[in-house]
């Protein structure tokens, strides 16, 4: 059997830090400086997040993305640019 993903709009937003290990890029509604509530690692700037998984890292660059159940997770912007396209 064959499946197509169903279309779901999601919120997103891409890891950008400064030197502070705060995100550069504009965070959606709602989102309001997550990287405040979630460990950077000083070295590599790579945020950390914790998922229903465990920890998953994002680092510069990777997506973050919220859920359909309000879950958040990193996406390589490779697979995000495949999966996903904006909306108006």
């Amino acid at each position: 059997m064959k499946f197509r993903k169903k279309p779901v709009v999601i919120e997103a937003c891409k890891w950008i830090p400064n030197e502070l290990g705060q995100n550069t890029e504009i965070w959606p509604d709602g989102w309001g400086g997550i990287e405040n509530r979630w460990a950077v690692n000083v070295a590599t700037k790579a945020l950390l997040i914790p998922t229903l998984e465990g920890t998953m890292t994002a680092d510069i660059g990777d997506f973050i993305i919220q859920g359909i159940k309000g879950e958040f997770y990193p996406c390589k912007p490779d697979i995000f640019e495949a999966t996903y396209e904006p909306v108006n």
